[in-house]
Protein backbone atom coordinates (compact mmCIF):
# COMPACT_ATOMS: atom_id res chain seq x y z
CA UNK A 1 0.00 0.00 0.00
CA UNK A 2 2.45 2.52 0.88
CA UNK A 3 4.35 1.90 -2.66
CA UNK A 4 1.23 2.72 -4.24
CA UNK A 5 0.78 6.20 -2.23
CA UNK A 6 4.49 6.97 -3.10
CA UNK A 7 3.41 6.16 -6.95
CA UNK A 8 0.76 8.72 -6.77
CA UNK A 9 2.82 11.52 -4.96
CA UNK A 10 5.63 10.91 -7.18
CA UNK A 11 2.76 11.11 -10.52
CA UNK A 12 1.24 14.35 -8.98
CA UNK A 13 5.03 16.04 -8.53
CA UNK A 14 5.85 15.06 -12.42
CA UNK A 15 2.46 16.37 -13.41
CA UNK A 16 2.78 19.79 -15.67
CA UNK A 17 0.24 21.98 -14.55
CA UNK A 18 -1.10 25.96 -16.61
CA UNK A 19 -3.54 27.30 -14.07
CA UNK A 20 -5.98 29.22 -16.93
CA UNK A 21 -7.93 32.21 -15.85
CA UNK A 22 -10.80 33.41 -18.80
CA UNK A 23 -11.42 36.83 -18.61
CA UNK A 24 -8.59 39.56 -19.21
CA UNK A 25 -6.39 36.20 -20.00
CA UNK A 26 -8.26 34.94 -23.45
CA UNK A 27 -10.25 38.01 -24.42
CA UNK A 28 -10.07 41.41 -23.35
CA UNK A 29 -11.79 42.48 -20.21
CA UNK A 30 -14.16 40.38 -18.56
CA UNK A 31 -17.83 39.06 -19.30
CA UNK A 32 -21.48 38.63 -17.49
CA UNK A 33 -23.39 36.11 -16.11
CA UNK A 34 -26.86 36.30 -18.79
CA UNK A 35 -29.79 34.41 -18.98
CA UNK A 36 -27.95 32.23 -21.72
CA UNK A 37 -24.75 31.93 -19.88
CA UNK A 38 -21.52 33.72 -20.19
CA UNK A 39 -21.55 37.12 -22.61
CA UNK A 40 -18.62 39.46 -23.19
CA UNK A 41 -19.30 43.00 -21.18
CA UNK A 42 -18.73 44.80 -24.85
CA UNK A 43 -20.32 44.12 -28.07
CA UNK A 44 -16.72 44.97 -29.74
CA UNK A 45 -14.61 41.87 -27.26
CA UNK A 46 -15.39 38.23 -28.96
CA UNK A 47 -15.00 35.97 -26.30
CA UNK A 48 -12.37 33.41 -26.24
CA UNK A 49 -10.56 35.51 -29.21
CA UNK A 50 -6.79 35.09 -27.99
CA UNK A 51 -7.54 31.51 -27.41
CA UNK A 52 -5.57 30.39 -30.40
CA UNK A 53 -2.35 32.10 -29.57
CA UNK A 54 -2.21 29.97 -26.82
CA UNK A 55 -3.50 26.66 -28.51
CA UNK A 56 -0.20 27.56 -30.18
CA UNK A 57 1.57 27.72 -27.55
CA UNK A 58 0.78 24.31 -25.75
CA UNK A 59 1.47 23.00 -28.74
CA UNK A 60 5.07 22.17 -28.41
CA UNK A 61 4.15 20.88 -24.42
CA UNK A 62 1.77 17.91 -25.14
CA UNK A 63 2.20 17.01 -21.22
CA UNK A 64 0.89 20.01 -19.99
CA UNK A 65 -2.66 19.92 -18.55
CA UNK A 66 -5.11 22.92 -17.56
CA UNK A 67 -6.38 23.20 -14.66
CA UNK A 68 -9.69 26.49 -14.53
CA UNK A 69 -8.62 28.88 -12.12
CA UNK A 70 -11.54 31.39 -13.59
CA UNK A 71 -14.54 32.46 -11.93
CA UNK A 72 -16.62 31.19 -15.10
CA UNK A 73 -16.45 27.47 -12.51
CA UNK A 74 -17.52 29.23 -9.53
CA UNK A 75 -20.72 31.35 -11.51
CA UNK A 76 -21.43 28.67 -14.30
CA UNK A 77 -20.45 24.94 -12.38
CA UNK A 78 -17.03 23.29 -13.56
CA UNK A 79 -18.54 21.22 -16.73
CA UNK A 80 -19.91 24.72 -18.44
CA UNK A 81 -16.93 26.69 -18.25
CA UNK A 82 -15.27 23.88 -19.63
CA UNK A 83 -17.21 23.61 -22.55
CA UNK A 84 -17.07 27.24 -22.77
CA UNK A 85 -13.65 26.86 -23.95
CA UNK A 86 -12.48 25.68 -27.46
CA UNK A 87 -12.12 22.51 -28.56
CA UNK A 88 -8.20 22.18 -28.02
CA UNK A 89 -8.13 23.75 -24.79
CA UNK A 90 -10.97 22.32 -23.75
CA UNK A 91 -9.17 18.82 -24.70
CA UNK A 92 -6.35 19.30 -21.90
CA UNK A 93 -8.83 20.44 -18.71
CA UNK A 94 -8.30 18.24 -15.79
CA UNK A 95 -9.67 19.95 -13.16
CA UNK A 96 -10.28 23.53 -11.34
CA UNK A 97 -9.07 25.16 -8.55
CA UNK A 98 -12.87 25.63 -7.60
CA UNK A 99 -15.01 23.10 -6.00
CA UNK A 100 -18.64 23.50 -4.19
CA UNK A 101 -17.59 20.74 -1.68
CA UNK A 102 -14.98 22.23 -0.33
CA UNK A 103 -15.13 23.52 2.84
CA UNK A 104 -14.77 27.07 2.19
CA UNK A 105 -16.78 26.97 -0.71
CA UNK A 106 -19.19 29.86 0.51
CA UNK A 107 -16.10 32.37 0.82
CA UNK A 108 -13.94 31.23 -2.83
CA UNK A 109 -14.67 34.26 -4.42
CA UNK A 110 -13.53 36.56 -1.72
CA UNK A 111 -9.96 34.53 -1.56
CA UNK A 112 -7.30 36.03 -3.70
CA UNK A 113 -6.61 34.09 -7.22
CA UNK A 114 -3.20 33.76 -5.86
CA UNK A 115 -4.09 31.59 -2.66
CA UNK A 116 -6.73 29.99 -4.73
CA UNK A 117 -3.75 28.04 -7.30
CA UNK A 118 -1.59 28.19 -4.42
CA UNK A 119 -3.73 25.97 -2.43
CA UNK A 120 -3.85 23.42 -5.65
CA UNK A 121 -0.32 23.33 -5.67
CA UNK A 122 0.42 22.36 -2.18
CA UNK A 123 -2.71 19.92 -2.31
CA UNK A 124 -1.38 17.95 -5.20
CA UNK A 125 2.45 18.72 -4.59
CA UNK A 126 2.76 20.42 -7.80
CA UNK A 127 6.77 21.41 -8.65
CA UNK A 128 5.89 22.00 -12.40
CA UNK A 129 3.22 25.00 -12.82
CA UNK A 130 2.54 28.08 -14.37
CA UNK A 131 -0.60 30.71 -13.94
CA UNK A 132 -1.64 32.87 -16.64
CA UNK A 133 -3.76 35.41 -15.11
CA UNK A 134 -4.72 39.25 -14.89
CA UNK A 135 -4.53 39.19 -11.28
CA UNK A 136 -1.00 38.53 -9.08
CA UNK A 137 -2.17 39.03 -5.66
CA UNK A 138 -2.05 36.02 -3.05
CA UNK A 139 0.94 34.40 -5.43
CA UNK A 140 3.51 36.53 -3.28
CA UNK A 141 7.26 34.77 -3.70
CA UNK A 142 5.75 32.32 -6.29
CA UNK A 143 5.49 35.23 -8.97
CA UNK A 144 8.22 33.20 -11.46
CA UNK A 145 5.10 31.25 -11.87
CA UNK A 146 2.97 33.68 -12.90
CA UNK A 147 2.18 35.15 -16.86
CA UNK A 148 0.42 38.56 -15.73
CA UNK A 149 -1.90 39.50 -18.60
CA UNK A 150 -3.03 42.97 -19.09
CA UNK A 151 -7.08 43.16 -18.84
CA UNK A 152 -7.33 45.15 -21.19
CA UNK A 153 -5.23 43.16 -23.81
CA UNK A 154 -5.33 39.91 -22.52
CA UNK A 155 -2.91 37.89 -25.07
CA UNK A 156 -3.15 39.55 -27.48
CA UNK A 157 -0.17 41.48 -26.00
CA UNK A 158 3.07 41.02 -27.67
CA UNK A 159 4.62 41.39 -24.78
CA UNK A 160 2.99 38.74 -22.72
CA UNK A 161 3.28 36.83 -25.62
CA UNK A 162 6.81 36.93 -25.27
CA UNK A 163 6.51 36.20 -21.35
CA UNK A 164 4.20 33.65 -21.28
CA UNK A 165 6.79 31.58 -24.32
CA UNK A 166 9.52 31.65 -21.51
CA UNK A 167 8.10 31.12 -18.57
CA UNK A 168 6.42 27.88 -20.74
CA UNK A 169 10.13 26.63 -21.57
CA UNK A 170 11.19 27.73 -17.61
CA UNK A 171 8.49 25.30 -16.43
CA UNK A 172 7.97 23.00 -18.87
CA UNK A 173 11.19 22.65 -20.63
Amino acid sequence: MNGKVDSIRKTERNRQVLFLDFDGVLHHFGAVRARRGITSISPAVQLFEFAPILVEFLAPHSRVEIVLSTSWVHQLGYQRAKKALPGALGKRVVGATYHSRYFDAGTWASKARGTQILRYVLTHRLTRWLAIDDEIIGFDEHLSHVVRCDESLGLGDPETQKLMCARLAEQFG
